[in-house]
């Protein structure tokens, strides 16, 4: 899912967007809710309708942002007490008050407040957050307004306690959620850590419903999560990385801002489909994040959500032909090879 945190996937027309492929984007209840607000967007006719976007949209609950954004708070059973990052005022964000400002946004895919534990964090911690996320869990699935179309997933914590993780698992889906993601990985526990927790956790949720890896991430780390029974995913990577001079592409990264670049005539990958890899030279792209123009930041975040969305065109077709482990194979290979530079 390309990230569209405040209504808008950076430096992309909605158009963009769907034309890479992508069918769904995801929004951030915490960023909406305070400005423009929910309520706001709800009288204006909903989000969809407010950023012109058809398909699906999946709001993050917010709970992460309330208390990694906000100078001042305060968790509770209640919920979570936090001060603006914007004009300072003070909000409470409580299940009911997250699922409130999901309805009010009109979302397709809501997700119960959770509370995510910074890495690394002592048992004690991980204890308290898990009895807090399961909680609120249960209290988001009460007032979830549950009407044809719109899902509510439960996210499971608990760090990389793998006791903790089985037990919140295993909770959760008794509460009988339409889709479950794994949240608290991808903030610095290493992608072998994140594979084994991965690896342990998704088998623990049903295979009738989705699965979600939330943040992640790096076009490596979602090839190894698919092979572990990852269905979705999300990450700013591709948007960032797009408006820094960093392109995706099948051999890895290319900083496109290195001199290297500055006379060569290729695609930034001769294997994508692209507007931007079918039309530009790597030595325009250069120029542009050079001069720093904006169409050089709009040019890469194409290619790259262009580039996600066809990995995962490819993953879905592997897993089809149930050929997943040698596409997985020769992903490997051809990521280790590097860029070829040019003659």
């Amino acid at each position: 899912m390309p990230v569209g945190t405040a209504a808008t996937v950076k430096a992309m027309t909605p158009e963009a967007v769907a034309q890479t492929g992508a069918q769904i984007v995801l929004a951030n209840a915490y960023h909406l809710m305070l400005r423009p607000t929910a309520e706001r967007i709800d009288r204006l006719g909903g989000l969809h309708k407010f950023m012109n976007w058809a398909g699906p949209i999946l709001t993050d609950s917010g709970g992460f942002q309330a208390m990694s954004l906000a100078q001042l708070r305060e968790i509770s059973v209640a919920g979570i007490r936090f001060k603006s990052h914007l004009d300072g005022s003070m909000h409470d964000l409580t299940p009911e008050r997250c699922m409130e400002v999901q309805t009010l946004l009109g979302v397709d895919i809501a997700m119960a407040l959770d509370e995510c534990v910074r890495y690394p964090a002592s048992e004690e911690e991980v204890r308290t957050s898990l009895r807090y996320t399961l909680d609120w869990g249960e209290r988001s699935r009460a007032a979830f307004v549950s009407t044809p179309g719109r899902g509510l997933f439960g996210i499971v914590q608990g760090e990389t306690r793998r006791d903790l993780r089985e037990a919140c698992a295993n909770q959760l889906t008794q509460m009988g959620f339409d889709g479950y993601a794994i949240g608290g990985l991808a903030v610095g526990e290493g992608q072998k850590i994140m594979f084994e927790v991965v690896g342990y956790t998704a088998p623990l949720l049903p295979e009738d419903r989705p699965r979600y890896l939330m943040g992640v991430g790096k076009p490596g780390d979602i090839v190894g999560a698919v092979a572990r029974g990852v269905d979705m995913f999300d990450c700013v990577l591709p948007t960032r990385s797009g408006r820094t001079g960093q392109a995706f592409t099948r051999r890895g990264t290319v900083n496109i801002r290195n001199a290297r670049h500055a006379e060569d005539a290729r695609a930034l990958d001769a294997d994508c489909t692209c507007p931007v890899c079918r039309g530009h030279s790597r030595a325009y792209l250069h120029h542009l994040s050079k001069a720093e123009e904006i169409l050089g930041a709009m040019l890469l975040t194409w290619h790259n959500i262009h580039y996600y969305q066809e990995l995962m065109a490819d993953l879905r077709g592997a897993i089809a032909a149930q050929s997943l482990a040698g596409f997985s194979a020769k992903f490997d290979e051809d990521m280790a090879g590097g860029d070829i530079t040019a003659l």
